[in-house]
């Protein structure tokens, strides 16, 4: 008894030690397959939501496609291109939903430029400037400025204010701007209602090229959803009959759908390529 005694008190001294013995190590948030997943659910608008949260939508989305094709076909083979395909989904969603988000995005940035050099021509410190926006920014700019605002004002810090700005947003534009903000706290000038005025006009003609443009080119992503599904369609129609299920459950037939299902994506894969714009890369994020 008193072994056990002995060994329960030096496991829980270890324990007690354990922060300062083993200090937990600082991960980057780009470091490995995790660190992407949270970058982009971030960017995705999403940051409240945990990467373990993703995964198990991931792996039932995969689960239910597999299942329910499994069972409407019977074949092994399509039940795993299916499984593939609803484990891809959530991931599909969240930068489809990234996506959208820059572009809404887009168009506000040079509502905010203009507010902050109002705010800073009335006289106001940049710090304030910023925490103003909390009540002045567009409507979907705003909750970021007022979690801002609230660190400011409790940790009086600029630049960790900045850095949890730029975390919450997840925009290149926003990177921009922010590091413009820091630069400008650090060095001071007079030059910053202009450089925020350059950065307004550049982001305004930037949003109506890629407006006009991607309006051009919607027609090539379309066809390519079409060309990706249609053969696909037409299979599952095939199968549900006896006589072409037998024909595709056998080796021949196995191997027709693997080589459709990697034709279909590489030809997927470069009509999106030909009809993607490349999205601007974010500073320091």
């Amino acid at each position: 008894m008193s072994t056990l005694l002995g060994a329960m008190l030096a496991a829980g001294i270890l324990l007690c030690l354990s922060p300062w013995l083993w200090p937990r190590r600082e991960r980057t948030a780009s470091a490995g397959p995790r660190g992407r997943l949270v970058r982009l659910i971030e960017e995705a608008g999403l940051p409240s939501v945990a990467p373990r949260t993703i995964v198990v939508v991931i792996v039932v989305a995969a689960l239910t496609a597999a299942s329910v094709v499994w069972l409407l076909t019977g074949l092994p083979a399509l039940a795993v291109l299916a499984g593939l395909s609803g484990g891809w989904a959530p991931i599909l969603y969240l930068r489809s939903r990234r996506l959208r988000l820059r572009k809404a995005r887009r168009q506000l940035w040079p509502d905010v430029c203009d507010l902050l050099i109002a705010s800073i021509r009335v006289g106001l410190s940049l710090p304030d400037a910023v925490a103003g926006l909390a009540d002045s920014a567009p409507s979907m700019l705003r909750p970021a400025f007022i979690v801002f605002a609230r660190d400011l004002h409790s940790t009086g810090r600029f630049d960790s204010s900045l850095d949890r700005l730029k975390t919450t947003l997840a925009d290149p534009i926003a990177d921009r701007m922010i590091e413009t903000l820091r630069m400008a706290r650090q060095v001071g000038g007079t030059e910053l209602t202009n450089v925020l005025r350059a950065l307004s006009s550049s982001v305004r003609a930037d949003a109506a090229l890629r407006g006009e443009v991607e309006a051009r080119q919607s027609w090539i992503r379309g066809a390519a959803v079409l060309g990706a599904v249609a053969p696909w369609v037409i299979l599952g129609l095939l199968v549900m009959r006896p006589e072409g299920a037998d024909a595709y459950g056998t080796p021949e037939g196995v191997l027709v759908i693997c080589i459709g299902a990697a034709v279909s994506v590489i030809a997927y894969r470069v009509m999106i390529r030909i009809g993607r714009l490349p999205e601007p890369g974010r500073w320091f994020g």
